[in-house]
């Protein structure tokens, strides 16, 4: 796949979930099935993965468009986008094996026949044993089906509420970055799940390595994203323009190690009443 490829492929939804919150329901179902009869007659044999792909969209744009419809929050919104693909992803998995396919195997296949097929320079950057790699690689499946559901939510509410806001749809955003506050039961869960990834193994096979492969990239970067928050708070409190949060940004794109460490100013920001402190402060 090209890059130009990927990119469109982020924004597949939008059309869709403005058709259906500019359209009656009658309409959309009418437009909707002419198109997959225009799908079929350009593309003829290959219309069915357009199709396939097509009907794998079609819940996601539902769910999303319904609450869009209602004049939801945009947290309900994504909440509901997320968890529609990720069940979809997992009745797809679950149906794969109910007939006989097994999608992680076939994965570990695909993976392993990708790097078969690099050049000698390519694989001289990878991990001497390729079959603990591979298996790393199959464990945190389910931290990548969840990193692009939250991409694909993301992207398709950004792009499909400032398209029909313009049109005139009065769709609400989420609140200001500043006044994100995660729960305080994430920093016990987070907490618990720091201590147990000390004392893991990374390459065990049980299910708790497997479930802290999973858990603590997630759970750090849902911290480090409360610390950026943090930030722009530090800055709206100050009457700053958003330079700190902004080079905060920077600096987390360009230095990934330090997700720990935003990731505990994060913990701090929501297990302890530090913005209290600082307007007291000021």
């Amino acid at each position: 796949m090209t890059p130009f490829i990927v990119f469109t492929f982020s924004f597949l939804l939008v059309p869709m979930v403005m058709l259906f919150v500019k359209s009656s329901t009658k309409r959309f179902i009418i437009s909707y099935v002419v198109s997959l009869l225009v799908i079929v007659l350009l593309t003829q044999w290959h219309s069915w993965f357009l199709i396939t792909l097509s009907l794998l969209m079609l819940p996601t744009v539902l769910a999303m468009g319904t609450l869009y419809k209602r004049k939801a929050p945009a947290r309900s919104v994504l909440t509901a986008g997320i968890v529609t693909i990720i069940a979809e992803a997992l009745l797809g998995l679950v149906c794969g094996y109910l007939f006989g396919f097994d999608p992680v195997a076939r994965f570990k296949d695909f993976m392993q026949s990708s790097i078969d097929t690099m050049p000698p320079a390519m694989k001289e950057l990878l991990p001497t044993d390729m079959e603990v790699y591979l298996n790393f690689i199959v464990q945190v499946i389910p931290l990548y089906l969840i990193f692009f559901a939250l991409f694909y939510a993301f992207v398709t509410h950004g792009v499909s509420r400032w398209l029909l806001n313009k049109s005139g749809e009065g769709i609400p955003g989420l609140r200001p970055m500043r006044e994100w506050m995660l729960q305080k039961s994430l920093v016990w869960i987070y907490l618990v799940a720091f201590v147990l990834d000390m004392f893991t193994t990374p390459d065990a096979s049980s299910l708790i390595s497997t479930l802290l492969m999973n858990a603590m990239p997630l759970l750090m970067l849902v911290f480090a994203v409360q610390a950026i928050g943090f930030l722009f708070f530090v800055s709206y409190a100050n009457r700053w323009k958003p330079v700190l949060p902004i080079i905060g940004i920077v600096i987390l794109c360009v230095m990934p190690p330090l997700f720990l460490v935003y990731s505990l100013l994060g913990v701090f920001d929501v297990a302890f009443p530090i913005r209290e402190r600082f307007k007291k402060n000021l």
